[in-house]
């Protein structure tokens, strides 16, 4: 697709002679100000010595962190998971701290849930809720103490015996809990039947750090059925399950020697060297038991992902299992794997799986930022659609294009939010939203476009072109702006607005205001300069202005802070001082409250065309717009926008005929 700079005049053809601006006409308008658009834009967090006003951190930013380990047993029989864990928590802050703020989000399936109140409907089945059995700190000396904690919906708050101190401490919490894994009812965490036995996903299942930042102190948001924010650190985590169980987990799996089959081993071995799928536990052999290293009492799988902001897992004895190697950047590799039940076999469905995360993660790596972690995992189940770091959980149903898309998405989501970690409980339309973004880009790459243009739930859901179906968005008065707490948005505006507009916002950036060439090592350079950190709106705002080189506030407010229309017309067409040897006189009018650069075609009656660049500087002063076309031919027609690559919602004014 072409893309142009924001330069006054510049052609978009070979064919384009030179144009240029003259006096305009100035009528008013209505629905168009200039000056409520181009006013100064109020960032949403102002910049400080944490987070300059070029958008990166600042001199004295600083992150906490929380590294954790993890004893976990899972008994499928009663779908009860026990567990030990230690988080050590650095506070990095200047802060000292009297208390820590932990999530506890199993008790989201409660029945007196707050996040039970905010769904499209009250659900029907419900657990008993996470039991926290012991909470102690360790001291200098080694020795625990015990420490006093309080429940409140999905949060927990322990007393510290002494405060942690600023910039250096570090603390040791002890925690003991269990709880009963929800069934499919649990949507991103759940167990789910197949015939060869139950697959359990198993998320959100520890007590986990709050983020403590330099923006809102303690982030305690309740689990309402919104996504994550979370620190970063190390994790050590270890699984017991039955014999019979195969586990897949995030991060690198410890002990192989003690979980798998010497001849899993061995073509786990191979698909490190090889491009194509190597089946490592094929269908023949989920119901064998000598695909597994012993044939009674239980194993424990052992895990590490570094540099994470969670880990997860699934485990099932229905699983086969294949993978493949991914090629990185400068030499690197990382291992594509799916696990999945036979139902789900076959190359038009997970048969394909990792061919489809292999390429998505290639494509990513080379287009972005390269893929961090040693494996990138597909597990099939029922949780539909959901990403953690080097492995997603998605659906066991999903087929050909559909799985595709499913499996780019959510191993898209690598990079938001696990690599730039957003805070999607306040902020979603950046990660969901640009992840979408470049998903677009990815299925046009996938195997010569096989399932492009992308065109799904997630990005222009009617199939059509995605400049005219935003239009359903913008027109809409009830629609919520992207700025809009995530937990504000009704279900039914989640994709239009978090997925579509916010990942057709990045498009228009990149193909019609900034063009490529700028837009792309600057995005380059955010993921760089943000990557293992908690960026805000505002420091996208102000790095993606700084690093392009526009002032984009007219942008940020239309697009970001309401849910302003774009009505762009061509009202009239004369030949110069009445001589089409002179050139024509074209008028171009903003009737609404959103701008954008835009392209004037001018046809004549002899067929030929030439193009103009109409930039959004036009629009600073002006309501109406006279541009001088240079050419010595008469005209027939001029129309704003032809090729329908801005959101025009009313393109019944976007073509002015002359009489003939």
């Amino acid at each position: 697709m072409k893309t142009f700079p924001m330069l006054c005049g510049a052609v978009l053809s070979a064919l384009c002679l030179s144009a240029s601006m003259v006096s305009a006409t100035d009528a008013p308008q209505a629905g168009y100000n200039p000056f409520e658009t181009f006013a100064p834009f109020v960032y949403p967090q102002p910049a400080t010595a944490y987070r300059s006003a070029s958008g990166k951190p600042g001199p004295l930013f600083w992150q906490n962190r929380a590294d954790y380990q993890i004893k976990a047993t899972l008994d499928p029989d009663t779908r009860k998971l026990t567990a030990d864990e230690v988080i050590t928590y650095a506070n990095h802050s200047p802060d000292d701290l009297d208390v820590l703020w932990l999530q506890v989000e199993q008790n989201r399936y409660l029945k007196d849930a707050r996040g039970a109140f905010g769904a499209g409907h009250f659900p029907k089945e419900f657990t008993d809720g996470e039991h926290i059995a012991s909470v102690a700190v360790e001291g200098a000396d080694g020795k625990l103490q015990k420490a006093g904690w309080v429940i409140s919906d999905t949060r927990m708050q322990i007393s510290l015996p002494q405060p942690l101190k600023a910039r250096d401490g570090k603390v040791r919490v002890h925690i003991s809990y269990s709880y009963t894994v929800p069934g499919e009812f649990g949507g991103r965490t759940d167990v789910n039947p197949t015939k060869n036995g139950d697959i359990f996903e198993i998320a959100q299942w520890y007590p986990r750090m709050c983020v403590y930042d330099d923006l809102r102190g303690w982030n305690t948001d309740p689990y309402l059925n919104n996504e994550f924010y979370l620190e970063y650190g190390d994790y050590d985590y270890s699984v017991t399950v039955p014999w019979n169980m195969i586990v897949v987990g995030a991060g690198e799996l410890l002990n192989p020697q003690d979980v798998l089959t010497k001849t899993e081993m061995q073509r786990l071995d191979q698909a490190r060297h090889s491009d194509t799928t190597v089946m490592i536990r094929s269908a023949d052999e989920v119901n064998d038991p000598n695909s597994r290293p012993k044939q009674s009492g239980t194993l424990t799988w052992h895990f590490r992902i570094q540099n994470s902001r969670d880990a997860v897992f699934g485990a099932s004895k229905a699983y086969i299992w294949d993978a493949a190697r991914i090629n990185l950047p400068n030499g690197k590799t990382a291992l594509a794997e799916s696990a999945y039940p036979v139902e789900s076999a076959g190359n038009g469905a997970w048969g394909r799986a990792t061919e489809y995360v292999k390429a998505s993660t290639e494509y990513f790596s080379r287009q972005w930022y390269p893929y961090p972690y040693p494996v990138a995992i597909n597990e099939a189940g029922s949780a539909g659609g959901m990403e953690y770091p080097s492995i997603t959980f998605d659906s066991k149903e999903a087929k050909g294009s559909d799985l595709h898309a499913l499996i780019a998405h959510e191993i898209g989501h690598t990079w938001f939010p696990m690599i730039v970690g957003t805070d999607e409980r306040r902020n979603a339309w950046m990660d969901e939203g640009f992840n979408t973004f470049i998903d677009v880009y990815e299925a046009d790459n996938f195997n010569h476009g096989e399932y492009a243009p992308k065109r799904d739930p997630e990005y222009a859901p009617g199939h059509g072109n995605p400049a005219d179906e935003i239009v359903k968005v913008l027109t809409d008065p009830d629609a919520p702006p992207l700025l809009t707490r995530a937990d504000e948005i009704q279900e039914k505006y989640r994709h239009p607005v978090t997925y579509f507009k916010s990942a057709y916002g990045l498009i228009l950036l990149r193909e019609q205001i900034i063009g490529p060439e700028r837009f792309d090592p600057a995005f380059r350079k955010y993921i760089q300069t943000w990557a293992y950190k908690h960026p805000s709106p505002s420091d996208f705002f102000r790095f993606m202005e700084s690093e392009t080189g526009e002032d984009l506030s007219w942008f940020w407010r239309g697009w970001y802070e309401y849910n302003w229309k774009l009505d762009l017309a061509v009202q009239n067409v004369t030949a110069s001082d009445g001589d089409w040897r002179k050139g024509a006189e074209v008028t171009v009018a903003n009737l609404d409250k959103l701008v954008m650069p835009s392209t004037l075609e001018v046809v004549y009656t002899d067929g030929s065309k030439q193009d103009v660049r109409v930039p959004v500087e036009t629009w600073m002063q002006h309501r109406s717009f006279v541009i001088h076309v240079d050419g010595n031919k008469p005209v027939k027609s001029a129309t704003i926008d032809p090729q329908h690559v801005i959101p025009d919602v009313d393109r019944s004014n976007n073509t002015f005929t002359v009489k003939s």
